[in-house]
């Protein structure tokens, strides 16, 4: 039998587990409430579920082992007895190897909703058209993800997610609109996801643009901030910038600027579609005009063929841009990919000494423009079960004070003050305080 079309006894509580980026996180949320619709309970431990849905990721081999770590120790704690559905990303790129896996009973590629719930034998509800509708609430807390596109049609010498995603598909700005406007109901943060945002309008007719849909969202949607995520340094253009610029904090003082290396020769080889000169004028351009600003960026260190030179250009790019945090990535070969069949692979001890480096680096300007945050001001949002955790437009995350949760998960003034132990930590603001 076809691993998307195997079967599980209709379960009564199914978990949840999601690997992997933000477009993944909010497939789960359309995923779950599908299966609350066809009468299924979703519940928060996998020990008190009748089945075990597995949203994957592949993006490295990394990727792939806690995959198969985390469905092995299933089988082992409900010995076998806990039927488990792999989807997902990995699922769709290897899902004859998955279905193999110890403790694996059904395999569903991709991102297919309607096939996962068939698969757990739940049956459509008569006439029930929410199932086909926007999403109005993420579980995952009081900031939520909407996804406005799917799929990338850039083609890097790397990546296998074009694979497993296919081409880049935009939903329509109405459709995000409708959706905004119910998440914002219950959440005071939406952030807007997909896997490559930047390609957003591009399959529309008329052609439209990511920066037109922010500003149509920021028209439309009322009392609540939205933030923007990954998104290639090609796309960040004039008008995004002054959007962000000129919004107030309604759009977050944050972004992620993938830029994998410094090095031009390296780019190249990786088939990124610009040059390091290119990625470093817009990111100035951004940080001239938004202030404070987090800012976040993917790396591949290790890349076949980088010499030293090609290493010390990325530590020097690195230097020279206010990075608060880089998520470093050894480099995975994946099957499939080109760069699996290029020449001179870089040993793994020396992998491991460069990706030090660089998060060394990356610690000690996090930790410079932390320190500098004292004293000010931000509107901050709280996230936890018990909203312990406060989340500024620039992603900062530190403890909240008791009145600031005492307040509870809408949008707050904030002050940022020192913590004992060298941390942050977010204090309830009244303008009463600035008054003499």
């Amino acid at each position: 039998m076809p691993a998307a079309l195997q079967m599980i006894a209709r379960p009564k509580r199914v978990y949840l587990h999601t690997f992997g980026c933000r477009a993944n996180q909010y497939d789960s949320e359309c995923l779950r409430r599908l299966l609350e619709l066809r009468g299924c309970e979703t519940v928060g431990d996998a020990a008190q579920a009748d089945a075990v849905v597995v949203n994957s990721c592949t993006v490295t081999h990394a990727a792939d082992a806690e995959l198969r770590r985390y469905v092995r120790s299933l089988s082992r704690r409900s010995h076998g007895r806990l039927p488990v559905l792999v989807t997902g990303c990995a699922a769709a790129v290897s899902g004859e190897a998955i279905r193999l896996l110890e403790g694996v009973t059904a395999v569903v590629p991709g991102q297919d909703p309607q096939a996962v719930a068939s698969s757990l034998r739940l049956l459509p509800g008569a006439g029930d058209e929410r199932e086909s509708g926007p999403l109005d609430r993420c579980e995952r807390g009081t900031r939520a993800w909407l996804k406005v596109q799917d799929g990338c049609d850039l083609r890097c010498s790397y990546c296998v997610i074009r694979v497993a995603r296919g081409r880049s598909r935009s939903r329509s700005p109405a459709a995000v609109i409708e959706e905004a406007g119910r998440l914002a109901e219950h959440h005071p943060e939406i952030s807007l996801t997909g896997i490559h945002i930047g390609l957003y309008g591009k399959d529309l007719e008329p052609r439209t643009t990511f920066a037109a849909l922010l500003a149509s969202l920021l028209d439309s949607v009322a009392g609540v901030r939205f933030r923007v995520g990954s998104l290639d340094c090609n796309q960040l253009d004039g008008p995004l910038i002054e959007l962000m610029a000129d919004s107030d904090g309604r759009v977050a003082p944050h972004l992620h600027v993938p830029l994998q290396s410094g090095s031009d020769r390296v780019l190249r080889l990786m088939r990124r579609p610009y040059a390091a000169r290119h990625y470093r004028a817009r990111v100035e351009r951004l940080c001239e005009r938004v202030r404070p600003l987090g800012l976040g960026t993917d790396v591949i260190v290790g890349f076949p063929g980088e010499a030293d030179e090609d290493h010390r250009r990325t530590v020097r790019l690195i230097e020279a841009l206010p990075f608060t945090y880089v998520h470093v990535f050894p480099y995975s070969s994946r099957r499939g990919t080109d760069a699996a069949r290029l020449p001179d692979p870089v040993p793994p001890q020396v992998k491991a000494e460069r990706s030090r480096e660089i998060r060394e680096l990356v610690r000690r300007k996090a930790e410079t423009y932390r320190r500098a945050r004292v004293g000010t001001l931000a509107r901050v949002v709280l996230e936890g079960d018990d909203l312990a955790t406060a989340v500024s437009g620039d992603y900062l995350k530190m403890p909240a004070s008791d009145s600031l949760k005492a307040a509870g998960p809408c949008m707050q003034l904030a002050r940022i003050e020192a913590a004992p132990g060298g941390g942050l930590r977010a204090t309830a603001y009244t303008r009463a305080e600035a008054e003499p």
